[in-house]
């Protein structure tokens, strides 16, 4: 008995085992369980600020037509305001979708829908770039130019009046952030969380990338990454945002939910990924919303103020009903229900820059209602539409 009792613990160990490393969960695990050990207690009212980011990509997948990006635009611009205006959070804002739109796909025509929804206080413009074998010098170009053309034909994006740059947070694609895949593909630039702060990114989005050999070691947190310029995935570990804290390293990055779930097993023993994707096949259940808010990711010192940051593909086809139809309106329903009702929960729907701006109120010590803080350190774009302008007047 004995001896079968060993050998079947040590096929279960090395089964697990298998699994952590297939699915490169041994890059995070450690951080999370022992993060996991560590959460404290909270017995106030907690706010819960809840931002949407979508890789926002029309021109997705192998021989796509032009009439199909359009049609993928159309059906966000027509039907997006009459499911998110159907919910307000306890500030009286609809939910709002970040669209971080990718630099290589710019079509004119298709940001000006973006950019209408943006006017209805439905979301906000920021930065998505796919890139390989690049190069400091280009990425740069590729970053300022990119910006300067959001800027002058939608009015995304605020100037700092100090360096003169557009500020603008970032989700980097296929999540090579700073050359992070192994192999170095899908992206090239070592120095790439410098080039981003030059450029007047003040946040990066991309995290997490589970089971992507990309995920950094941090899980549910809040940090800053300092670039070392000679050596690929800086941002693996930093140093978290905390109450009384200081600006630091390069730039910060805010991470979503990852963990493990289970009540969703492979083959009844092993717990299902929990990465904050939301698709067809992954809908945004009241399990997974539970999930999001346990994960309690906050502002170190300030675990009253929940930040939780949702992602996903929007344009692709088999997972728009899923965003625009029922499973999304039935999210958002329950996020009020359970997480709005005034005594223990309160829920904020923030933009990207939103949730930026409530993370640097908290580590500057800065309590109360958290929607004060939305403009608190980078202020809305103006955003603007130049051919509506042109032909109202005309």
């Amino acid at each position: 008995m004995l001896v079968t009792f060993l050998i079947l613990a040590i096929v279960t160990i090395f089964s697990i085992n298998l699994i952590i490393r297939k699915k490169q969960m041994h890059l995070w695990l450690g951080h999370y369980l022992k993060r996991k050990l560590m959460q404290p207690k909270v017995n106030k009212t907690k706010h819960i600020m809840f931002c949407f980011v979508d890789h926002y990509e029309p021109m997705w997948g192998k021989n796509i037509s032009y009439e199909q990006e359009c049609a993928r635009v159309d059906r966000w611009y027509q039907d997006y305001p009459k499911v998110a205006m159907k919910f307000k959070d306890a500030d009286g804002c609809y939910p709002k979708h970040t669209f971080f739109y990718p630099e290589e796909e710019y079509r004119k025509e298709h940001l000006d829908k973006i950019t209408e929804l943006c006017q209805q206080g439905l979301g906000e413009i920021e930065i998505h770039l796919h890139h390989d074998n690049d190069t400091s010098e280009n990425l740069r170009n590729t970053l300022e130019g990119f910006t300067e053309l959001l800027h002058e034909n939608h009015g995304a994006f605020m100037r700092d009046m100090t360096t003169g740059k557009l500020q603008y947070t970032f989700i980097h694609g296929n999540w090579c952030l700073d050359n992070s895949r192994p192999d170095g593909k899908w992206c090239g630039v070592n120095d790439e969380l410098i080039v981003l702060k030059e450029t007047g990114c003040y946040a990066d989005f991309t995290f997490p990338s589970a089971p992507s050999d990309t995920q950094p070691a941090y899980a549910n947190e809040i940090y800053y990454a300092k670039d070392d310029p000679l050596k690929p995935k800086s941002h693996n570990k930093g140093r978290l945002v905390e109450v009384g804290g200081k600006t630091w390293g390069d730039i910060m990055l805010i991470t979503g939910p990852l963990g493990l779930n289970w009540k969703h097993r492979k083959k009844g023993i092993f717990p299902q990924i929990e990465n904050s994707d939301i698709r067809g096949a992954m809908p945004p259940t009241n399990e997974r919303v539970d999930l999001w808010v346990d994960s309690a990711i906050s502002v170190k010192g300030k675990p009253d103020w929940l930040f939780i940051k949702i992602h996903t593909h929007g344009t692709q086809e088999q997972d728009t009903d899923t965003l625009l139809g029922k499973p999304f309106e039935e999210m958002n329903q329950y996020l009020l229900d359970k997480y709005n009702d005034g005594k223990n929960y309160i829920m904020h729907f923030v933009s990207a820059r939103e949730m930026y701006n409530i993370v640097k109120a908290a580590e500057q010590g800065k309590t109360g209602n958290p929607n004060t803080y939305r403009d608190y350190k980078i202020p809305p774009s103006k955003y603007r539409n130049k051919l509506t302008q042109r032909e109202s007047v005309e």
